[in-house]
């Protein structure tokens, strides 16, 4: 049996941008990628803390140290600058297996979305 687990997250990161005319995904600082064990095109669930809104996208790197949060296409509806937002992904693991897991929790300077 497989069961779908925490795999990481990024907590309490702040938009810094939503451009409505891209096609759309969530750009996220590569640092910040990296440190969470996000690749290019994975699914990451975003939950805006401001607003209660939920959506899924997929991630796309962004400049390193930048702190870039950018939502893309439709999903630039439900967020504006400066909400805070809780990215997840989850992964598919065996039973056994995702008793033992870890999952990577990053958690960014609030002011910056910077490691600190």
């Amino acid at each position: 049996m497989l069961v779908n687990v925490v795999k990481s997250k990024i907590h309490r990161v702040k938009v810094t941008g939503a451009d409505l005319n891209y096609i759309g995904s969530i750009t996220i600082d590569e640092d910040l990628m990296d440190a969470a064990g996000i690749i290019e095109g994975e699914k990451v669930q975003i939950v805006n803390n401001n607003n209660g809104a939920r959506l899924e996208t997929y991630a796309i790197p962004g400049p390193r140290n930048s702190g870039e949060i950018t939502l893309n296409g439709a999903a630039a509806r439900l967020v504006a600058v400066g909400d805070v937002l809780i990215l997840i992904t989850y992964a598919f693991m065996d039973l056994e297996e995702a008793k033992l897991f870890k999952p990577s929790l990053v958690f960014p300077n609030e002011n910056n979305n910077l490691l600190k």
